[in-house]
């Protein structure tokens, strides 16, 4: 049974759910976001929370009443506050900088790598660390591991593009001969 599905999802202040058939509406200001549950959970908008509940008793119905239940409490926290993901670029002569909204990356190719963030993402670069904001929390995570991908860290040297949170286990190098 899920646990995660019986929590209610508080609304915060100047946020406004509403529901359209059977897509959940959130809105604060001029941000909209949608939901769409196809029938799979009952939605019940009371006070100051939304409480999901599963329709059937198999456990598909448990999965989808916990799956839908996240996904609207993302959305609740990207609408207030936003997600953050940070990289950080390791390497001589790797250099990222920001020209407009084009995220142009210098990572030991023979070519630059330029990369267009995509609409609602932000992207900030100081130094060696690229900063990825955005309400949405999966198109922010999608865009740090396509920008990541370009250049994933190696277990030497630790050169590379990586999760400033992320360990990187390096190997030992080659040794000389011992005999």
């Amino acid at each position: 049974m899920s646990r995660v599905g019986k929590q209610p999802v508080s609304i915060a202040n100047g946020v406004n759910v509403s529901m359209d058939g059977t897509v959940i509406v959130v809105k604060k200001g001029n941000m909209e976001k949608r939901l769409e549950t196809h029938g799979r959970v009952g939605v019940n908008i009371e006070d100051e929370q939304v409480v999901l509940s599963k329709i059937g008793e198999g456990k598909e119905s448990a999965a989808f009443w916990g799956t839908y239940r996240s996904l609207l409490n993302n959305i609740m926290i990207g609408i207030n506050e936003g997600f953050t993901k940070s990289l950080e670029i390791n390497g001589v002569g790797y250099r990222a900088s920001m020209q407009g909204k084009t995220l142009n990356l210098q990572l030991g190719y023979s070519h630059d790598i330029n990369y267009d963030a995509p609409e609602g993402v932000d992207i900030k670069v100081e130094k060696n660390i690229i900063t990825i904001t955005g309400s949405d929390k999966q198109v922010v995570g999608q865009v740090a591991a396509e920008i990541r991908e370009f250049r994933p860290p190696e277990p030497y040297k630790g050169k590379g593009v990586k999760y400033t949170d992320e360990v990187i286990i390096r190997k030992a190098g080659k040794s000389s001969g011992k005999n």
